[in-house]
């Protein structure tokens, strides 16, 4: 891992620690709408927090959810 990635991981971790709920979900929305490959990192470092907060059981969740987003049967 370099430098750039772990001042990545902290500055999108430090824009949204604060945020509430609805300021999160916001965020997010607005990444996806925007559909510019510039927030795609944002994005990963959210799905990392969501990942390491799962359970082994909501992982298989997220992992199902993913699969069938993806057109996979």
């Amino acid at each position: 891992m370099n430098i750039s990635q772990v001042n990545l991981r902290e500055a999108v971790m430090a824009n949204v620690s604060d945020s509430s709920l609805g300021e999160l979900r916001s965020t997010i929305m607005d990444a996806i709408e925007s559909r510019e490959d510039k927030t795609l990192p944002g994005l990963g470092v959210l799905f990392e927090v969501l990942w390491n907060q799962a359970d082994p059981s909501k992982q298989g969740e997220i992992l199902q959810l993913l699969h069938q987003g993806l057109g996979q049967k």
